[in-house]
């Protein structure tokens, strides 16, 4: 393995969203892995982890798969907890399995496919407490719940017709270093594990610095299976006003950005080139102030602009989290 000196900048803006906001991170690469592949995870595979993988699909390939593994035995063959594998028979469909005693468990099947023959891809596995979440080229492609303890996965595999240029393995830390959570059990207490943290929808707390340009704040969340909505403000304590609201609205698959001034809503803003949330889906929002405008982020991909309605920035000290989604933190600095 190698240490990374130079990591892409969309990996840096999606790395720090996912944990480290003081900086790179710990982060290791291996460079064009000789298919097919076999080697262990580093430095082991548990809530935070993430896998990036960059690479290419042969021209005339059928298949490929890439397996987080308990071991790397051929006989008797060793479990897979998480076996994805992409097939380009018809329109194309991605199977997810899990392999216990040598025996295949129901397979799950993607029909969104964002593979194509001779082109390049990027794939990012998100580790999470009860599952995998899967994105590639930018966009949320699926969730897989484990079926196999995280704590016996120690192996990645990848085969098929495909070629492998990057395989980067990073973790979430939980320095000191990092923007304190606004969670409310926190709020007398200077040294609170990221476990204790408890957030209640709905939800509400005062940023320790008002947004002003060059503020942030990161909300992270997980958005219920059956969820028609939810929505984040940012306000100035105690008031009715509402300087940036937004709201993802699922059913219809928009995501409303308006202004409430004076008792009354502004003009909806909609447009949109994807819509990037999914039902069962972790999500991290990060907003960022600027001087005229706020800019918003979604998983590490840019989202989208919103210029300043309510002027007073000095007064934007309050956020309010409510809706279908289950909050896991709340960070600000």
């Amino acid at each position: 393995m190698y240490e990374v000196r130079v990591i892409d900048k969309c990996m840096k803006l999606i790395y720090k969203l996912i944990g480290d906001m003081s900086g790179d991170g710990p982060y290791h690469t291996i460079l064009d892995p000789f298919i097919p592949y076999v080697g262990t995870i580093f430095p082991s595979l548990e809530p935070g982890s993430m896998v990036v993988i960059h690479g290419s699909v042969v021209h005339n390939a059928d298949r490929f798969q890439i397996d987080f593994q308990c071991g790397s035995s051929q006989k008797p063959r060793s479990d897979v907890a998480f076996h994805f594998n992409p097939r380009f028979k018809g329109s194309g469909v991605i199977i997810c399995n899990t392999l216990q005693n040598e025996t295949w468990g129901w397979e799950e099947k993607t029909y969104e496919f964002p593979f194509k023959k001779g082109k390049p891809f990027e794939i990012i596995f998100l580790v999470l407490p009860n599952k995998f979440q899967v994105s590639s080229n930018g966009k949320h492609l699926l969730t897989y719940k484990h079926r196999i303890n995280l704590e016996r996965v120690d192996t990645l595999s990848i085969s098929g017709m495909v070629e492998i240029h990057t395989i980067g393995f990073a973790h979430t830390t939980q320095g000191g270093s990092q923007p304190a959570s606004l969670a409310p059990s926190s709020i007398n207490s200077t040294q609170v594990s990221q476990e204790s943290l408890i957030f209640e929808v709905p939800y509400t707390g005062n940023l320790p610095i008002a947004l002003t340009p060059g503020r942030t704040v990161v909300v992270k969340g997980e958005i219920n299976k059956n969820a028609k909505r939810f929505a984040i403000d940012l306000k100035p304590n105690g008031s009715k006003d509402i300087a940036l609201h937004l709201n993802p609205r699922m059913k219809e698959r928009v995501f409303v950005r308006n202004t409430y001034l004076h008792d009354s809503w502004g003009e909806e803003e909609r447009q949109l080139h994807e819509f990037p949330f999914f039902p069962d889906m972790y999500f991290e929002i990060l907003i960022y102030c600027e001087a005229h405008q706020y800019k918003v982020a979604v998983n590490g991909q840019h989202l989208l602009e919103y210029k300043h309605r309510f002027k007073d920035l000095a007064k934007i000290s309050e956020i309010s989290v409510n809706g279908d989604i289950e909050l896991c933190d709340v960070r600000a600095w």
